[in-house]
């Protein structure tokens, strides 16, 4: 049953990952923007005049296929392979073994506080684990708005986790590791958590059957409460995995999120949060809609 839902949780995890990779690449590339702004010395109203315009999605996503092709919506997407091999398959196998380890027996249900823990405790662990192929997704989605010579030009997942311990050593695969941590508990307890409480609310309350409609529901609705407890983490996460440490602009998780509060406004925390919900939603989505099917599949196996 253990491995089971390992094998479950990694292959839909894999799908979504995949399938919303270009949503994720626009987030990532507008939770940098103002960046400059937040790391230079500069007062608050000559930051204002300095920094570029900013790009809502569609734009960002417009000039990514102009200057890289349509294929450049795809960078980093063997990273975004990696990472959900090691950490979604982590996260999804580890949940379902707490959650049938502390369901109880007679009544066949589990708190919802109890759902909030195994979500916190698996995506806890899923986060250590995958966090080296988390940094170098990070950088290869970003690596096509720097100027051309300051391009890091990794050509695989694997050339940018043997690069990285070569320049940088070992410890850089877990730069940002308490920040991706505490983001990956966060949007676990909340999605896998809100999932299943919205779907027992669903099927109790005999609002649909269980069928695509109600996961379809539940899912959309576990995605929105993720986006909107994780963002601000994640946009701290990013900015500090894709600093280069040569020069690095901030001291650690919380000199970025001062910085950057201070130098665009504490709404900064939520920047890429439209691309970051039409992401969540889809990819929440895709996950618990392709985790159903395959549970299907596995059934009697």
């Amino acid at each position: 049953m253990g491995l089971k839902g390992f094998a479950e949780g990694g292959v839909a995890s894999i799908v979504a990952g995949c399938s919303t990779h270009p949503l994720d690449l626009i987030k990532v590339r507008m939770q940098l923007q103002g960046e400059a702004a937040a790391i230079q010395p500069l007062s608050f109203q000559s930051a204002a005049l300095h920094m570029p315009p900013r790009m809502g999605p569609i734009s960002v996503g417009l000039s990514i296929i102009r200057h890289d092709g349509a294929a450049g919506l795809f960078s980093g997407v063997s990273a975004t392979v990696l990472r959900q091999t090691l950490y979604s398959t982590t996260r999804m196998g580890l949940y379902e073994i707490l959650k049938n380890k502390w369901t109880d027996p007679d009544t066949n249900s589990l708190p919802l506080g109890r759902k909030i823990a195994a979500g916190l405790i698996a995506g806890g662990v899923g986060a250590a684990v995958g966090n080296p192929a988390d940094v170098a997704m990070v950088r290869m989605q970003a690596d096509g708005r720097l100027p051309l010579p300051q391009r890091r030009n990794y050509k695989s997942v694997v050339d940018a986790i043997s690069q990285m311990s070569k320049k940088e050593g070992i410890g850089s695969l877990w730069r940002g590791s308490s920040l991706t941590v505490n983001r990956a508990m966060v949007v676990t307890a909340s999605q896998l958590a809100s999932y299943d409480q919205f779907k027992e609310m669903i099927l109790e309350q005999n609002l649909m059957r269980d069928g695509l409609g109600t996961h379809v529901t539940a899912s959309f609705a576990a995605g929105f409460v993720a986006a909107v407890a994780s963002n601000p983490v994640d946009v701290v996460k990013t900015r500090v995995m894709n600093m280069k440490v040569e020069a690095a602009p901030y001291s650690g998780a919380l000199d970025c999120a001062v910085k950057m509060i201070k130098a665009e406004g504490p709404l900064a925390l939520y920047k890429g949060f439209i691309p970051t919900i039409s992401r969540q939603g889809p990819f929440t989505v895709v996950l618990f809609v392709t985790l159903e099917q395959v549970r299907k599949l596995f059934k009697d196996l």
